[in-house]
């Protein structure tokens, strides 16, 4: 059986960076003045999902797990903040809000990129040590409870809420009901979560994904 979690993680990280890359390569045109809007959103939508998944199921996963995971899981709970917070930079400047309008895309983005590589790093980082130290059954479950919290995580990304305990069960819970209100009447596309099924051999696709971060729907 193969290790399904490391691998839902490397895959998240490359499609993930893979819209990081074409949000930022997005510009707007006399033509197409608003060209930057669905890429830049697939890519916060995405993300948000997955910062709210780690910090609802990772998170406790490694405070549980490692020999050092109270430690760890802070500094996880930590990066996660600061890459919402980078976000919601990028959200706030792609829609003109005061707090963001006056600084430059290429500012924001080199935040983005810096946060997002600092925090899928020691995800990825961490989940190879969880391998190691839990058995296949339970790592599966692990995959299966990350697929499951991205679907039911916010959409946009909340730096300021609580993000552990109950209070962060609630505020995502929250959370997630007023960005699913506002992604339907805004009409925004939310892209599915990276679901790994637990087979013997990675299929095709997943051999794709693994092999190259740009995706067909991004050429």
């Amino acid at each position: 059986m193969r290790d399904t979690l490391s691998t839902s993680i490397k895959v998240t990280r490359s499609i993930l960076a893979a819209r990081l890359d074409r949000a930022e390569a997005s510009r707007p045109t006399r033509d197409r003045p608003r060209d930057r809007f669905p890429a830049t959103d697939t890519f916060l939508a995405g993300t948000s999902r997955h910062v709210g998944a780690v910090n609802a199921v990772l998170v406790p996963a490694v405070r549980r797990r490692l020999p050092d995971g109270h430690d760890a899981a802070a500094e996880l709970v930590r990066l996660s903040r600061r890459l919402e917070d980078a976000m919601f930079q990028a959200k706030s400047k792609l829609y003109g809000s005061a707090y963001a309008v006056g600084r430059p895309w290429a500012s924001i983005w080199a935040d983005v990129h810096e946060r997002f590589d600092d925090l899928l790093t020691l995800e990825e980082a961490l989940v190879a040590r969880i391998v190691d130290a839990t058995d296949e059954l339970h790592c599966g479950e692990l995959t299966e409870r990350l697929y499951r919290a991205e679907l039911d995580a916010p959409t946009r990304p909340h730096p300021h809420l609580p993000h552990q305990g109950v209070r962060g069960r609630v505020a995502r819970r929250v959370a997630h009901g007023v960005d699913r209100f506002w992604d339907a009447a805004e009409g925004r596309m939310i892209p599915e979560p990276v679901r790994i099924h637990d087979h013997h051999h990675d299929s095709r696709l997943t051999q794709y994904l693994l092999a190259q971060t740009r995706l067909p729907e991004e050429e």
